[in-house]
């Protein structure tokens, strides 16, 4: 039978401004790097709170408003006179120069993503809390074999620790609908406590064996309030043993794990290593990097080059990643260097011309950094994503990082301040 979706309380919803003058504009852009642009409004209405656009004032964000017909026409028309590529998914909604919602909440939604399946022969990847109409997601998922990526945040089915994370989010017994047929591809969920996350595995591998399973933690980010940080950080001292107890129930679902990146970080510490080794730098050169990098590379390359540890300062709280740091975060770090060599991926945002993920350039960083600028041009992102999934299975954790004494020797490294 039909199951009618989950309405927001009406002290959530939103208000919705005029269109303003330039807003086609924006969304050229997004569907110029293959964003499907539709947008519910300014701020999303389901307020989880561990979300990483709570603080967004490290980029400047443009909002086309409510997205009419009228838009959507030009939106579809636009997509359909691109042309399609091999292994290429557009993404359901525009995160380059728009805020980041949940856009199953626009009722035109649903309608709109059977428009882009029937009239374009492009493939879509879709993200949600759950702001699906079943059985019409799984209908399509049938009529349109392998065109849906359907990336589903389910976050959690522990029902206290859900009600605290995400207040305006569908029930779970909706969410088991949307499981346990065949339109979603992946669950995303997380450790927050003992029996959190090794549970909900079982319980999602239960309705769906085929559903990639995408766990680990949630990193605490500037603007999260003190109860979310204090379950994230709790969540990341029990994600050894909830992942021990997915690993030992093989489950039959394939089972990924994202983690905080020092663990990533330690997980591919030999790429890390060949790349260093094949920059050719000198014990006197000063090279960026984030934390996790740096504990890499002072335990195993030790002395080779002198490693300037950037914290995420522009996102804030527990976050520690290369690819997250800004020209602003590098420029608080400096202190007299004559020269200092910048990882390309650091000025790789989607959005392009050489920016970061605020929107500062490197000749905006050049003018203001005083000192010679070299671009590490092998330690892009390519090679970073590449590596990310290429470790990033459970069973790569379990027996690389749990089970292994050098992963504690690691974790000890102390990094300056």
């Amino acid at each position: 039978m039909p199951t009618e979706i989950p309405v927001i309380p009406t002290d959530a919803r939103l208000i919705y401004h005029d269109h303003p003058p330039d807003y086609r504009d924006v969304l050229r852009k997004e569907m110029e790097k293959r964003k499907i642009p539709v947008s519910i409004g300014k701020t999303c209405p389901v307020k989880c709170t561990f979300c990483y656009e709570i603080d967004h004032s490290y980029r400047d964000t443009l909002e086309p408003g409510k997205t009419t017909q009228e838009d959507w026409n030009y939106i579809l028309d636009y997509i359909s006179k691109k042309p399609t590529r091999a292994n290429e998914n557009w993404v359901w909604g525009g995160n380059e120069y728009m805020e980041w919602t949940d856009l199953f909440l626009h009722p035109k939604a649903m309608e709109w993503l059977e428009d882009f399946l029937k009239y374009t022969d492009k493939s879509v990847t879709i993200f949600t809390v759950g702001y699906v109409h079943v059985p019409r997601i799984h209908q399509l998922a049938v009529q349109y074999p392998n065109r849906i990526n359907f990336e589903l945040s389910v976050i959690t089915l522990h029902k206290d620790y859900r009600k605290a994370l995400m207040p305006h989010a569908p029930s779970i017994s909706h969410l088991m609908k949307v499981l346990e047929g065949p339109g979603v591809t992946s669950a995303n969920f997380y450790s927050f406590d003992h029996h959190t996350m090794s549970v909900d595995a079982q319980t999602i591998s239960r309705l769906n064996p085929h559903v990639i399973l995408w766990m680990g933690c949630l990193t605490p980010l500037k603007g999260m309030d003190e109860q979310t940080v204090r379950l994230c950080r709790q969540g990341k001292k029990t994600l050894p043993e909830e992942a021990l107890r997915i690993y030992e129930a093989a489950l039959p679902n394939p089972t990924t794990i994202h983690t905080e990146p020092y663990i990533t970080a330690f997980l591919n510490r030999h790429k890390i290593m060949t790349l260093f080794d094949t920059l050719e730098l000198e014990k006197k050169d000063t090279v960026v990097m984030g934390k996790s990098v740096y504990r890499v590379l002072s335990m195993y390359r030790k002395n080779r080059a002198h490693f300037l540890p950037v914290p995420n300062a522009t996102l804030g709280g527990d976050s520690d990643c290369t690819i997250l740091l800004t020209f602003d975060d590098i420029l608080r770090r400096l202190n007299g260097e004559k020269v200092v060599h910048i990882p390309k991926c650091i000025m790789e945002s989607p959005r392009g011309n050489d920016c970061d993920i605020s929107g500062v350039t490197l000749e905006e960083f050049k003018e203001k950094a005083k000192c010679k600028v070299k671009i590490l041009g092998k330690v892009n992102t390519k090679v970073a994503d590449k590596k990310l999934w290429e470790h990033g299975y459970l069973s790569s954790y379990v027996r690389d990082y749990i089970a292994n004494p050098a992963a504690k020797e690691f974790e000890a490294i102390p990094v300056p301040t």
